[in-house]
């Protein structure tokens, strides 16, 4: 990166909003690899504290009253974000209805921007959410990286203060962010040359 680049700015984007989740366990290590780095600039989306409306309005008419409100609790942060991290746990084979809503209710936020994925969960890690992610984020126009976190029985790749004593994530959070890097630079930069076109 040359030292001249402004940091990225990446909103890492945090699925589940269930009782009892695992998320803020993950969501901490991962901020905890953000902060390490000069090149990324993390903002935490929690869906569980800045929960979203769940009805649509038909189409062309007004949103129920109190969606502007809540809107604007996550809608800026996404838009400002040059990056994005999803975290999700896998739910039946799929992921979190809170986080395909949050996606719903966004159209531009998206545009032209890279999106990386740590997921977590049993013997697959969240592997079939991410590879459904994909598709959803490339028909919002969205440019989804290579590399993933996959975090397979992530309960016990974690100590009880929260640490996670598998290298190999570390490793594959490395990776992740170093992409995130390069794709966010990349279309940055593209899209202060021209308009991106949806």
């Amino acid at each position: 990166m040359p030292a001249t680049a402004e940091p990225l700015r990446v909103a890492v984007l945090v699925g589940s909003t269930r009782e009892g989740r695992f998320a803020p366990v993950v969501t901490k290590w991962l901020t905890g690899h953000l902060d390490q780095r000069d090149d990324l600039r993390a903002d935490v989306v929690d869906l569980a504290e800045t929960p979203l409306p769940t009805v649509f309005p038909a189409f062309g008419q007004q949103p129920p009253p109190g969606t502007e409100e809540r809107l604007a609790l996550v809608s800026p942060r996404l838009a400002a974000a040059d990056a994005f991290v999803l975290v999700t746990p896998e739910y039946n084979h799929s992921f979190p209805a809170s986080l395909k809503n949050a996606i719903d209710w966004h159209g531009e936020e998206w545009h032209g921007k890279p999106v990386g994925f740590v997921s977590y969960g049993g013997l697959s890690g969240g592997l079939r959410a991410v590879e459904q992610l994909r598709v959803v984020m490339a028909e919002v126009n969205a440019a989804t990286i290579r590399n993933t976190v996959s975090l397979h029985n992530a309960w016990s790749r974690f100590d009880e203060d929260g640490t996670c004593t598998d290298p190999a994530a570390d490793t594959a959070a490395k990776a992740l962010l170093d992409q995130l890097v390069w794709w966010g630079h990349a279309l940055r930069d593209a899209k202060s040359v021209r308009d991106y076109v949806a």
